[in-house]
C-alpha cells in the first residue's frame, strides 16, 4: 500500500546537479545538459519513499516538491495529514511597539 507521497519537479529551478538521479534513478532522468526530468506522474511507491525523500532533501535548489502525503488512519484507510486550524492574530493597539526598520 502506498503512503500517498507524490512529488513534482520544477524544471525552472533545476541547475543540473544530478543528485536526484543519483538517489532515485527510477524517478529522475537527466537530459544531455544534466537537467532533471521527472519519470512518471510523480506517484512514489512506498518501497521507494526513502530514496525519493533523500533526493528531495539533497536537492541544492529545492526543485523537487512533495505535493501530497497521507498516512494510514487507525482503521487502515489513508487520510490526508491534519492541518492545524488558523488562528486570528490578536488585535494590535496603536501604542504597541512595531518591530520594523525605520529610517
Amino acid at each position: 500500500m502506498s503512503d500517498g507521497l507524490r512529488i513534482r519537479l520544477d524544471r525552472t529551478l533545476c541547475d543540473g546537479f544530478g543528485i536526484c538521479a543519483k538517489h532515485a534513478p527510477e524517478y529522475f532522468s537527466l537530459d544531455d545538459w544534466g537537467y532533471a526530468s521527472l519519470i512518471g506522474d510523480g506517484t512514489v511507491a512506498e518501497k521507494d519513499r526513502d530514496a525519493v525523500m533523500r533526493a528531495l532533501l539533497d536537492c541544492p535548489v529545492h526543485a523537487i516538491i512533495a505535493v501530497g502525503t497521507s498516512r494510514p488512519s487507525d482503521d487502515g484507510t489513508a487520510h490526508p495529514d491534519a492541518r492545524p486550524e488558523a488562528t486570528e492574530p490578536e488585535p494590535r493597539n496603536d501604542s504597541d511597539a512595531v518591530a520594523e526598520f525605520v529610517r
